[in-house]
């Protein structure tokens, strides 16, 4: 059994439980368990990585960094912002990466996403855990960087 992993929050904001997402595959922990960070409203913000280890994917809207012990952690920024092609998202890093939890990733502003209407609620999942996995560390307001769930 691995040991348990800390997730840390990648943005500010208000953490929201992920049945709360306005995305079935997300709300029904379809992908993994977890937790998901909406930013203050039309603010311009900074996503960091949740864990450290080394980022497998990078999309401009998303990206998943794998733990040492070898556990993916997805963290997409809002919901449908796949549709934006990158609009209001400036990656600051690489695929194949190593990065430190807590480490800048992208740099977002959310005006396009606003505009048409997505979501930013950011959900952070460990890929391929079952379903209420995730045992919450942060409620109400939580900052970027600091401890957002533990699994394991």
């Amino acid at each position: 059994m691995p040991e348990t992993l800390v997730v840390h929050a990648p943005i500010s904001g208000a953490v929201v439980p992920l049945s709360d997402v306005p995305d079935p595959v997300f709300a029904g922990q379809m992908v993994g368990s977890g937790a998901a960070v909406e930013p203050p409203a039309g603010e311009v913000f900074d996503v960091v990585s949740p864990v450290a280890g080394k980022v497998v994917k990078l999309l401009p809207h998303a990206f998943v960094v794998v733990e040492p012990a070898g556990r993916g952690v997805l963290t997409h920024v809002g919901i449908d912002t796949v549709k934006l092609k990158g609009e209001g998202f400036k990656l600051l890093i690489a695929q194949g990466d190593t990065v430190g939890a807590g480490e800048p990733v992208m740099h977002v502003d959310p005006t396009a996403a606003l505009a048409a209407g997505y979501s930013m609620v950011s959900p952070v999942v460990v890929l391929d855990t079952k379903p209420d996995t995730a045992t919450p560390m942060a409620t109400g307001a939580v900052t970027a960087g600091a401890a957002l769930f533990s699994l394991g």
